[in-house]
């Protein structure tokens, strides 16, 4: 079959927390366990509902300020230091760019409602995908198999000439189930190499 489409999850892949002091510190100063605190934004259900666009960015970090005893007015702070030690792959990004126009290139992230306007805005790499299909936005988040099967429809593709790469191994499964090609992105360097062999051995005519 020949791929026609690459697309690639953002947290974890594209965007990784390169140092772990920020959270370490802003763990620290609020008395919480670092673990423990990075549950407490990702895992709880306000981070879900805003994964799923029924509250917005700010409503979740007031909640997640909330738990954690602090102040409404620390919100904005406490989320500037969370994220203080994430960073932008910019050797992929610009990978990602290459394969265009000959691939199609999506973003598949499940992500709160501020992402695309981050990445408009500020990182300014939405130029390397013809879609960023993002959780808030569709109602729907990975690994429910109806989230790629917008972005593949979004793409103009077929699941089967989709490479798929993400950070956490059940999205990988659900993707798979459909046909995708998945590649679970641990080590940047050994994704890349195996994302380089899966195009190559199936080149377009």
């Amino acid at each position: 079959m020949t791929l026609r489409a690459v697309c690639f999850d953002l947290g974890g892949v594209i965007v990784r927390t390169e140092h772990q002091a920020p959270r370490e510190h802003l763990a620290q100063r609020l008395g919480w366990k670092c673990e423990d605190l990075v549950s407490l934004i990702f895992e709880q259900e306000s981070s879900l509902r805003a994964s799923l666009g029924e509250i917005s960015t700010e409503e979740h970090w007031q909640n997640v300020t909330r738990l954690l005893g602090q102040p409404a007015s620390e919100a904005e702070r406490i989320q500037r230091e969370f994220f203080a030690g994430d960073a932008i792959d910019w050797q992929l990004v610009n990978f990602i760019r290459s394969l265009r126009p000959k691939y199609r290139t999506g973003l598949l992230s499940n992500a709160w409602p501020d992402l695309r306007g981050t990445i408009v805005d500020h990182w300014h790499f939405d130029d390397a995908f013809d879609e960023m299909v993002i959780s808030s936005e569709i109602g729907v988040i990975k690994p429910d198999l109806r989230f790629y099967l917008q972005a593949v429809e979004r793409l103009g593709v077929k699941p089967t000439e989709t490479v798929f790469l993400d950070d956490t191994k059940r999205n990988i499964e659900a993707a798979c189930t459909l046909g995708m090609h998945g590649i679970l992105f641990s080590q940047p360097e050994t994704a890349l190499q195996e994302l380089k062999k899966v195009l190559q051995n199936h080149r377009q005519n």
